[in-house]
């Protein structure tokens, strides 16, 4: 009997594709992002730290929308219940049942993947529009019940969160490096950023393994999907679950950080924000969602910055012109106009032609 040998150039070409870091460029990029991450607390300003605090929580929201709509297809717009879901449960696990991090973390995560494992059966029935009206239904309902649920959220005033992030001798609201006492704003962004790293990491091997190319193919061919034995209710609920597990995540590390939260902080406007982040980033992309979060948090802070040197841009509007607020608005509208006409795949596609470019350099042209 001849034994058949396995194309070894298949193979090659297999363990390339799912492999985690494919090229020497992008296993650069991770050592040079790993130095960034050393350095930059202790080089920036306390504004721009904070600023990178709340882009990181955001780059972890985004990744689990990306992972829902981006891998999977299914459009939500409740994103922003999750996430409320996360910060308020963090509150309650670690002031009320005195959980310590990350028990407090976990539990609020766990809480949060479990409603959206409520919430995606619907996924079963619905998509396109109809899911996105569901979601949206979601949203309100999450609302009233932040509003109303006044002995857990505090109502419409809100409630203070006493959740820190202490883990032995590593306490991020007073951590100590080097001799120096850093401040809760540059102790934080090591956490955040390494919570963003672990999960991105997580996200990145769901992917490129069974579940990820099972979840891609109920977006391209669900039907096509389920006749070759993928199973719609185990990987359509489990992305909900996922997703909705991040979204909380990202809620209760925002709890800690802001030590306050009410109805207000998980508005519609929010769930926009995500979904314009995974959009302007790259939609099924791991690294275009923290694209996408870092360029939609640090824009409106730049344009701050320069908005006294701006014609017709003022504070408070006066002289018939804008308000920052206003231009911030009208900035965001934008580039998802833009985005979505002139670059559907994001930055993380012209971050991929530029690398073509250079690779094939000098026959570019």
């Amino acid at each position: 009997m001849k034994l058949r040998l396995p194309n070894t150039r298949l193979t090659t070409e297999y363990v390339q594709d799912t492999a985690l870091f494919r090229s020497w460029t992008a296993r650069t990029g991770i050592a040079l992002c790993a130095l960034a991450w050393l350095v930059a607390p202790l080089v920036l300003p306390e504004y721009w730290a904070t600023v990178l605090v709340y882009a990181g929580i955001a780059a972890i929201g985004a990744l689990g929308l990306n992972l829902l709509t981006g891998f999977t297809g299914q459009v939500s717009l409740g994103h922003a219940a999750f996430y409320g879901i996360g910060a308020y449960s963090a509150a309650v696990f670690a002031e009320r049942f005195g959980l310590p991090f990350p028990f407090w973390l976990i539990a609020a995560a766990a809480v949060g993947g479990m409603v959206g494992g409520l919430t995606g059966p619907f996924a079963l029935r619905l998509r396109g529009n109809y899911l996105v009206i569901v979601s949206l239904g979601l949203l309100v309902l999450g609302q009233h019940v932040f509003e109303n649920w006044t002995s857990v959220t505090g109502g419409l005033t809100g409630r203070t969160v006493r959740a820190p992030v202490v883990l032995g001798p590593f306490n991020a609201g007073s951590l100590v490096l080097f001799g120096t006492r850093l401040t809760r704003s540059q102790g934080y962004l090591y956490f955040v950023w390494a919570v963003v790293t672990v999960l991105a990491l997580a996200a990145r091997n769901i992917v490129r393994t069974r579940p990820g190319r099972a979840l891609q193919a109920i977006r391209d061919r669900d039907l096509a999907a389920e006749v070759i034995g993928v199973s719609q209710v185990h990987y359509k609920v489990g992305a909900f679950v996922v997703s909705s597990g991040y979204a909380a995540c990202a809620g209760a590390i925002y709890a800690s950080y802001a030590r306050f939260v009410s109805p207000l902080d998980f508005s519609l406007f929010l769930s926009i924000q995500f979904t314009a982040m995974i959009v302007v980033g790259g939609i099924g992309t791991i690294h275009g969602s923290i694209l996408g979060a870092l360029f939609l948090t640090l824009l409106p802070r730049a344009i701050e910055s320069v908005s006294g040197s701006l014609p017709f841009v003022s504070q408070d509007g006066s002289g018939a012109g804008l308000t920052v607020q206003s231009l911030n608005q009208a900035m965001f509208g934008l580039l998802i106009i833009c985005f979505l006409l002139f670059e559907p795949l994001g930055i993380a596609e012209v971050w991929r032609r530029i690398a073509r470019y250079f690779k094939a350099w000098p026959f570019t042209y």
